[in-house]
């Protein structure tokens, strides 16, 4: 939560290409709660772009987004309605319960209210299905000209396609973050994916449906399961706690 404290230490961390913290060469910063379509909307704002931008993204830590609102850089907070979050998070990281789950869940959103005037909101739902209108938000609030992703099947299935690669782990992982984060464009990324022999056609596959950044069947049935613990008697001030916090990061009043 602290830019001061956390923020040299993620830049130690991710000295590989990967997830990036905000710092002087940033143009863009893209961060959330986890599990709020950050991959995606990272890769579809990537391909849309004549020339790289260098992004800042993938902390899942408040600090990111309030540097970023402290000097100035323009930020997209992503969010999702809390229930789909805290599902998703645990089903990626089944050692997660519930109650932490909230817990983190509303520290996020709560800590960046102060700055919310200076961020330009993103919900999970509007990025999945017009992240184009979202960037389009982004240069209106900032002066920017980022190009617009353009919602097609053709798009979006590129997109997903890299989500699963990503999610794969290669050893040449550091090629996809080197993209997400700016540092090589669209033409590189493309000759790197032919020169590893990537067939982005292939889909995962069930061994890797949990770690992956995106909708499948496998995922619905273990979000049923792990629905009833989310609704347990006890946890019911805290599912309200979370829901209040979404509701004030996405009013147009913000705190």
């Amino acid at each position: 939560e602290s830019p001061a404290l956390y923020l040299p230490l993620a830049r130690v961390k991710y000295r590989r290409p990967g997830p990036e913290a905000v710092g002087p060469e940033t143009e863009l910063v893209i961060d959330g709660y986890t599990r709020s379509a950050i991959t995606f909307a990272v890769f579809a704002f990537q391909l849309a772009q004549q020339e790289p931008v260098r992004v800042a993204h993938h902390l899942h830590a408040p600090a990111q987004l309030i540097e970023a609102a402290r000097r100035g850089i323009p930020a997209l907070a992503l969010i999702r309605e809390p229930e789909g979050a805290v599902l998703s998070a645990m089903i990626r990281e089944p050692f997660v319960t519930p109650k932490r789950a909230l817990v983190a869940y509303a520290r996020f959103y709560e800590r960046l209210l102060p700055h919310r005037s200076r961020l330009v909101v993103g919900d999970f739902e509007e990025v999945t299905s017009d992240l184009g209108a979202v960037i389009r938000r982004v240069n209106r609030r900032f002066g920017t000209r980022f190009g617009e992703f353009e919602h097609t099947a053709e798009n979006v299935r590129a997109c997903y396609h890299l989500v699963e690669v990503r999610t794969r782990r290669p050893p040449w992982d550091h090629v996809l973050g080197a993209f997400e984060s700016g540092l090589i464009g669209t033409e590189d990324l493309k000759r790197a994916l032919a020169r590893h022999r990537v067939d982005l056609e292939v889909p995962l596959g069930a061994a890797g449906v949990e770690r992956a950044a995106r909708p499948s069947p496998e995922r619905e049935e273990r979000k049923d399961v792990l629905r009833r613990r989310l609704h347990r008697p006890e946890l019911r001030e805290l599912r309200a706690r979370a829901s209040l916090a979404h509701e004030r990061f996405v009013s147009r009043e913000g705190a």
